[in-house]
């Protein structure tokens, strides 16, 4: 798909932002028959918090020549490898504190633009926020918090569009207005932010930093979204940070976790499992549970845990962390008839680490009451089942193998998010649970 641009990133004021979106699309509306049609904002705004910055610093220095969207799509992660080419750092992809710290050194240098090696957008494909405009047009506003002095906010419009096989003389795009300045700044012309989005249509928030609901343009911001998006596998303290997402739930917030989206597969099999009549009545059996998941971020697990257990009406009592090798980590549950449910999630090392922190590896659900038919393992397609094998005991287990999909990716669940909104009711339940057996850590 090649990707026209109407509007390359341009810098603006902040009271002339509306100003030039409108001049890019006057100039689009009657075109001649050998010239294009486009069509504007008119489905959702999208707001972006994005603390992270490789997005901007790539674009300062030439490597990037996209939106500044917040969005780790086919294109940003070409810029990434191509960046990371000229610096001999190991090609991932992948932003990290290494890459930051020297775009930040170049661009101080006052190295900007130049002829550096940037990704091709008609090899490399399109992001997610392209993939959205095809059928959505939409307003994305990016906010890029600095660190430093205090010099105000700058602003960029832009506009793109993807080219459609069937439509090429009717370009349906995005526009995106791109906000810089320390939080501080951010914070006080919160609502002019607020104000940027467009009236009467859907809004959502891409909260990509710690949601903190005492940060005054956080609170504006979620107050009138139709939707809050956070990715809890970015948590650089994991369960401070979901603990967090408790409490705001408890607020109303309509809030989504994309991380929720990729256990998916693995409640679906844990259901399946159990839907045949004559292993039905064996769930009420199980009364073990064991989880490994890639060491690094423990919110899958944690989030699973809760939502087994509110399926099962589980009640935490306690939760311990025991640490050592594999970060054991102690839950123990009681049902409404008194007995006893115990589960443990293990932090298992892993070389190849995947490209999200803290991926479910494989899990147990089995019984002490050794003639009950409720043993059942389930486990990733890269690490295999034996540790959950060996654990099986006298019982016999049904084992299942979890395939990874690949809409499981950050862009794919953030695309499907956008064309939805509102409060999950089975995320918010089962997070109730998760909430509750954090708040039980010793």
């Amino acid at each position: 798909m090649t990707i026209v641009s109407l509007q390359a990133p341009k810098d603006v004021s902040i009271d002339e932002i509306e100003a030039e979106l409108r001049a890019i699309w006057q100039g689009y509306q009657n075109r001649d028959e050998d010239g294009p049609l486009a069509t504007r904002a008119s489905t959702f705004s999208f707001i972006v918090y994005e603390p992270d910055g490789t997005q901007q610093l790539m674009a300062a220095l030439g490597y990037y020549t996209g939106p500044i969207d917040g969005i780790a799509g086919p294109r940003t992660i070409a810029a990434i490898k191509a960046a990371q080419k000229k610096y001999q750092l190991e090609v991932t992809g992948k932003s990290d504190d290494k890459l930051r710290s020297l775009l930040e050194a170049e661009l101080k240098q006052g190295k900007e633009g130049g002829d550096k090696e940037q990704y091709g957008t008609d090899i490399e494909g399109v992001g997610i926020a392209d993939a959205i405009a095809a059928s959505n047009p939409c307003r994305i506003i990016t906010l890029c918090p600095t660190l430093g002095e205090d010099k105000g906010v700058t602003a960029q419009v832009s506009a793109y569009c993807p080219i459609q096989k069937r439509s090429k003389n009717t370009l349906i795009c995005c526009e995106y207005i791109t906000l810089r300045g320390t939080a501080a700044a951010l914070e006080r012309i919160g609502g002019i932010i607020s104000e940027l989005t467009i009236n009467e249509l859907p809004k959502f928030v891409w909260w990509k930093g710690t949601p903190d609901p005492n940060y005054s343009l956080f609170k504006r911001l979620v107050k009138d979204s139709n939707s809050v998006i956070v990715d809890s596998s970015s948590f650089k303290e994991p369960e401070g940070e979901l603990q967090n997402l408790g409490e705001l739930l408890k607020t109303g917030i309509p809030l989504v976790d994309l991380n929720w989206g990729r256990i998916g597969a693995w409640q679906e099999l844990a259901a399946e499992a159990f839907d045949p009549p004559e292993r039905r009545s064996a769930i009420w059996e199980v009364d073990r549970v064991t989880i490994d998941y890639e060491k690094g971020n423990s919110t899958q697990a944690l989030m699973y845990l809760g939502w087994l257990a509110s399926r099962l009406q589980w009640r935490p009592l306690s939760y311990e962390q025991k640490g050592g090798d594999y970060d054991i980590r102690r839950v123990k549950f009681t049902t409404e008839n008194q007995r006893g449910i115990e589960a443990e999630l293990a932090a298992i090392p892993i070389t190849d680490v995947g490209e999200i922190p803290g991926d479910l590896i494989s899990l147990r659900l089995s019984s002490t009451n050794l003639e009950a038919d409720c043993c059942t393992v389930l486990c990733s397609e890269t690490a295999g089942c034996m540790r959950m094998e060996a654990g099986g005991g006298a019982q016999a287990c049904r084992i299942q193998q979890v395939t990874p999909l690949f809409d499981q990716k950050t862009d794919q669940l953030l695309g499907q998010q956008l064309q939805r909104w509102g409060r999950d009711m089975l995320f918010e339940e089962s997070m109730k649970v998760t909430h509750q057996i954090l708040n039980l850590k010793e």
